[in-house]
């Protein structure tokens, strides 16, 4: 099988994409992979060091107000169209997936209008403009949260599959994940994490609250500050002085699925993938949404684990060390609450979401 993967802009859309070429990767070992991404997205870096074949789209996102930059997001957009037809036509694949972020418009669209089954993956509970924008011309439309369903209208096939990032965090290995941090295996981890680059207001809560960690001997904090913050915010953290020997901070994982499985608690963000991780896993998180990112949407993701029980949510506004810290105990230190909010989590998760997409491809590719 021969699929092409679109997405980018951040690792939210990038790794749901390869998610899926894994898995058919593993279901069919002759599958021939293909990604279509932008020059200056993540995805140009990540994808090479997966050893996916790669090739760049020239596209910009439009602005949600009138601009001279919209017009030449409109000339890029039907440049961008003409180079992903030459592409697909080179390639030949079976289906295409798009998994969001502004390059999935351009490549669905063309393989849409070249008669190529496509797919594609809303992964927050409030769709974003690119994916509402294909929803007229894709023929699956794959959503990671039952709330999302409503949101296409009358499109004929929209699924309910949950995140395919599920699907991998699985086969993590936690005794590697407690080995990278330094961390005794099986010791309790209460996993703080702002994202691939960081999160300053979460970063500055965790300085703030630092002195209070020596009251925990017992629990490991694994604080990982993001490439982008974390000279400042371990000069901050020195200036402190008095650093408990159960912080242990770190720049950035490369092992995050390892990681996570080896963790009790964690504090982050709340985007999307990051979550389905999470209730595959079963692990209660305390979820600080982005309030920076398009639209507000990470904080319905949120909301929408909150109001099962699967998480505490704290808005950005809120944040303080003090309020963090004792948000963290409240529920480290009760196993009750602990087990409550894991059982919770795992019955959101969906940890068959990849071999659903996957299965979903099989059948468009054979409708061709």
């Amino acid at each position: 099988m021969r699929v092409v993967l679109t997405g980018g802009g951040t690792g939210g859309h990038i790794y749901p994409a390869v998610a899926v070429g894994r898995q058919l990767e593993r279901e069919e070992p002759g599958t021939e992979l293909l990604y279509i991404g932008t020059g200056r997205g993540l995805e140009s870096r990540i994808v090479p060091e997966l050893g996916i074949p790669f090739e760049a789209v020239d596209i910009t996102g439009f602005r949600r107000k009138l601009s001279l930059e919209n017009v030449k997001t409109v000339v890029r957009f039907v440049r961008g169209v003409s180079r992903a037809k030459q592409l697909l036509r080179r390639f030949k694949p079976d289906a295409v997936v798009g998994t969001g972020g502004y390059v999935c418009g351009p490549v669905v669209y063309a393989a849409a209008k070249l008669g190529i089954p496509t797919l594609i993956h809303e992964q927050n509970v409030d769709p974003g403009l690119t994916n509402r924008f294909l929803s007229r011309y894709a023929d699956v439309i794959a959503v990671s949260f039952r709330e999302s369903l409503e949101r296409f209208g009358r499109h004929g096939r929209v699924l309910h599959t949950g995140n395919p990032c599920a699907t991998n965090v699985l086969q993590a290995d936690k005794t590697r994940g407690y080995a990278s941090v330094g961390v005794p295996a099986d010791a309790p981890i209460v996993l703080i994490v702002g994202g691939s680059r960081g999160a300053r207001a979460i970063n500055d809560a965790v300085v703030d609250m630092a002195g209070k960690l020596h009251s925990m001997p017992d629990i490991h904090f694994v604080f990982v500050t993001g490439d982008a913050d974390y000279d400042r915010t371990d000069t901050r953290l020195r200036e402190r002085g008095n650093i408990p020997p159960n912080l242990h901070v770190i720049r950035y994982l490369n092992n995050m699925p390892e990681v996570l499985a080896a963790s009790s608690l964690v504090v982050s963000r709340s985007g999307a993938s990051f979550l389905a991780e999470f209730t595959a896993l079963g692990i209660p998180t305390i979820l600080i949404p982005s309030p920076n990112v398009t639209g507000n949407h990470q904080e319905p993701n949120a909301r929408s684990l909150a109001d099962e029980g699967a998480a505490v949510m704290m808005l950005e506004r809120d944040l303080s060390g003090d309020a963090l810290y004792r948000e963290i105990s409240a529920i480290i230190e009760d196993p009750g609450k602990l087990r409550r909010m894991g059982e919770a989590a795992r019955t959101l998760s969906m940890p068959q979401s990849a071999e659903v997409i996957a299965a979903e491809l099989r059948k468009l590719a054979g409708k061709r």
